[in-house]
This record gives C-alpha cells, structure tokens and sequence, in this order.
C-alpha cells in the first residue's frame, strides 16, 4: 500500500491522504517546537530536530547511539509497516537529516513534503495546533552503514574520480573566510553548492526546478555514474543535498555524518583554502 506514494508528495496529495484514514501513515514534524505546537499538519507527531544528532562536542552531528535511536523512533511509534512522511520548517535540512536516519535504519517506505510548513500553512491547509501524543511500539534499531560516510572513507577516495563530494556549506565557510572549526577552508576536490540555493522562495520554500538542478550537478560533475558523499558543518544542511538526491534517483549517496565539525578539527585531514 504504501510503496505507491511517491518519494516528493505535494501538498495536495498530503491532503487528499488525510481523508482516507490509511493506519500506515506516520507523519513527522522536525520543525521548531514553538512552531510545531502553533500549527501542524493534522495528526503529525513532532521530533525534535537535535534528537536526530548525538549532540556530543566536537562532532555533535554525528549520529545518536543505537539506544538512543531505538528510544526515540519507540516514542513516535515507528513500526516496520508504517509510511513515514516527513517535513520541517525550513526548506528541508532536517527533514533529509530525518529520511537519511531511516536509510541509515533501513526503513525504506517514506515521503517528503515538498515545502513542508511553509507551503502547507502559507496556502491555507487544514492545520492543527498544540502536541499529538503518539502511541509508542517497540522499534529496535539496527544500522546499515551504507548511507553513512566516515573521515577515513574521505580520506581513501580523495584520488578517485568515481567519488564526489558535495559540501553544502555557505561559500565563506567553504572558500575559508567564515571559521567554525580548528581549521577553515574545504575538503580537497569539494563542490560548493550552498543547501539554500535548492529551495524556491518564491514557491514557499518547496525543491528548485530538478531538471535545472540536475544539470548544474552534472556540468558540476556531481553525476550520477558517481558515489556522492555530502557533508556540511554537522549535516543537517546536508540533509537537504542527500534528500534532494534521492528525489533525482542518485542510487549511491552517503551522509558524511562528522562533517566539517570533524574534518575541521582533525589535524591529519588536508583542507584546501
């Protein structure tokens, strides 16, 4: 049932969900808690955003433990049969952090809801306020490495030109001018591609034209026929690059889950100014 819906579902497809009373929809909000308790789209269950990350200096985005995963996908009643729709408050960084987590636990039946809160409460959806309590299940957390990219996975493929990396940084972090770790600068061989330039603000923040994006990602040579790996200061930023990815039908992306936080306060990484 679920495997019909698409990855990207627009608003106008949520809505129509809303009516059918499916049992295997689980809908998550990683907006803001002030927000989320302002306005939601009915029924949703809120995450915390940081809830997603370990939160542990010096690489706080780095993911949380098994036990911690296991705890907090229990509390919002994640089971194994349920369709998980995701969306945020900001044009999708925490919500790809969100869809990258599942594929990282191998839960593979989601959706994201092009321009989340912006375009749901911005068009005038039906909207409710205050906390959903969900009911919790028993969901025992297991990791699949693939989706995840470590330093030493950077380091090995620094000379391999069937691997790219996408930093998805503002450009003064990138080109070094803005310092918020040890070290400044990037990766070497890195692509800039700042995560806000993939959000349409004329269209409340929904994805940029795809084919549009495609092509700058391939005269970029962030093509398909490579393994990207995509990073930012703690890849939350970053969640947006690996979301939109997999809308594209990239089949080998990775979540470099230490990012700048890590490769920048390592004294053994090269860094390019």
């Amino acid at each position: 049932m679920s495997s019909s819906l698409p990855l990207l579902l627009e608003a106008e497809q949520l809505q129509e969900l809303l009516k059918t009373d499916r049992d295997d929809l689980l809908i998550l909000d990683t907006s803001g808690s002030a927000n989320y308790l302002r306005h939601h789209v009915p029924g949703a269950i809120h995450i915390e955003p940081k809830a997603l990350q370990c939160g542990v200096a010096p690489t706080p985005g780095k993911l949380p433990s098994l036990e911690q995963l296991s705890t907090l996908f229990s509390q919002v009643g994640l089971t194994a049969d349920k369709h998980v729709i995701c969306y945020d408050d900001e044009g999708g960084g925490w919500a790809g952090r969100l869809i990258w987590t599942l594929d990282v636990m191998g839960h593979k039946h989601y959706s994201y809801l092009n321009g989340g809160l912006a375009t749901w409460v911005n068009e005038g959806y039906p909207i409710e306020t205050g906390h959903n309590t969900p009911t919790s299940s028993d969901y025992a957390v297991t990791i699949d490495r693939g989706p995840i990219a470590e330093t030493e996975d950077i380091l090995s493929n620094l000379n391999n030109d069937k691997v790219a990396i996408w930093d998805a940084r503002a450009a003064e972090e990138y080109n070094g001018t803005k310092v918020v770790a040890k070290r400044s600068g990037h990766i070497p061989g890195a692509i800039n591609i700042d995560w806000l330039e993939l959000m349409d603000r004329d269209r409340n923040l929904r994805l940029i034209d795809l084919d549009q994006l495609q092509q700058r990602l391939n005269e970029l040579g962030l093509n398909k026929d490579k393994q990207i790996i995509t990073h930012c200061q703690t890849h939350h930023r970053s969640g947006l690059s690996y979301l939109a990815m997999k809308i594209l039908g990239y089949l080998d992306i990775k979540g470099y889950h230490g990012s700048w936080s890590e490769w920048g306060n390592r004294d053994d990484t090269p860094i390019e100014i």
